[in-house]
């Protein structure tokens, strides 16, 4: 039987980062920093990626890395979830790392490990498990490109570690701003670290992982929308009653529980499969992605409709958390993408 419960290690894990989060990234003060270039801060990337350590828990000890698995980079995701967190751990610590580690190529993932540099896969954030990319030289809405030192990009004859600087590098407006896009025009140049072949897996390895690892920010996000619905219910009075005590509103809040409940048992499922290279890690990460991106969504939609007129403000950071949702939902593949895999791999017909 699978063990899907958090081990010592992952809950000091948790500690770590919810301490430093809390000191440095709270959700009430982004808010106020989050159209400032989304409100990256370059000090708060150094304590989680290096000082902490988070950076490189994918990575093999032998390569400068922490040698853990994809369960404790789920922990850190979740957490960086909960506090809308904008840093480009998903797409470097993990899309990238992932994609790098199944190119062979060893020395660059190491440099991601140290957090010395961040590195993005130069595909659609859109792009799911499964994604070829189009050789146009431009790809639109990648994922932190804004933030990245080395690009890795697609090409015809394989994968090629792109210096940030050889590429041009144009922002968009986003709809979740704490994970800014932007189109990228291939310069050329750059180093291959992988031939076609390879590179098609390696690309695919990287957005199963990515796809994966992004149920457990999910998760995160919702647990802090419910437990943020639930205190303020308790606090908001109507008719001398804690609004929360209203028949009505205690059923949704029950349900959102349940779906948060099982949300976190689909998220560990993926990230269980992919620590320990399961053939079935298609399938958990498809299920994930289908049940998390809709109970985030759900979850973010009842905390801003839950909090009356105060959830509808800018100060409030429930806004945060729903554009976050909205953007997860269609992040590494739709739940329909997901809905199509999963319907192939269990040879079942796929949804109308």
């Amino acid at each position: 039987m699978t063990d899907l419960l958090y081990s010592e290690a992952e809950s000091d894990l948790r500690a770590a980062v919810r301490s430093l989060l809390a000191g440095r990234a709270a959700p009430a003060d982004l808010t106020a920093r989050v159209e400032e270039a989304g409100a990256h801060d370059p000090a708060l990337w150094k304590a989680l990626a290096t000082d902490i350590g988070a950076a490189g828990l994918l990575v093999p000890e032998k390569l400068g890395g922490h040698g853990a698995s994809h369960r404790e980079a789920a922990v850190v995701l979740e957490e960086l979830g909960r506090a809308v967190t904008p840093v480009p751990y998903l797409t470097s610590s993990v899309v990238a790392t992932e994609t790098l580690l199944a190119a062979g190529a060893g020395d660059l993932a190491g440099e991601l490990a140290a957090g010395r540099t961040v590195a993005v896969l130069a595909v659609p954030l859109s792009a799911g498990p499964g994604h070829e990319p189009a050789d146009t030289g431009t790809v639109t809405g990648v994922a932190d490109a804004a933030r990245a030192d080395v690009l890795l990009v697609v090409r015809p004859d394989g994968l090629y570690a792109v210096d940030a600087a050889d590429a041009t590098v144009t922002p968009l407006t986003a709809l979740d701003l704490t994970r800014p896009l932007a189109t990228v025009t291939d310069g050329g140049g750059g180093t291959r670290v992988a031939d076609a072949a390879t590179a098609r897996a390696a690309v695919r390895r990287g957005l199963l992982a990515g796809a994966g690892l992004l149920a457990s920010e999910q998760l995160g996000v919702a647990e802090w929308c419910l437990e943020e619905t639930v205190r303020h219910t308790r606090e908001r009075h109507q008719f001398n009653r804690p609004v929360g005590s209203f028949q009505s509103l205690k059923h949704r809040m029950a349900r959102l529980w349940l779906e948060v409940v099982n949300a976190r048992a689909a998220a560990r499922s993926a990230a269980d499969a992919l620590a320990t290279g399961s053939p079935e890690a298609p399938l958990a990460v498809a299920v994930a992605q289908v049940y998390c991106s809709r109970v985030a969504v759900h979850a973010a939609e009842e905390c801003v409709q839950l909090h009356g007129g105060i959830g509808m403000t800018w100060e409030h950071p429930a806004h945060l958390y729903l554009k976050r949702a909205k953007a997860d939902q269609i992040a590494l593949g739709s739940a329909g993408h997901h809905k199509d895999t999963l319907a192939g791999l269990v040879d079942l017909p796929a949804p109308a």
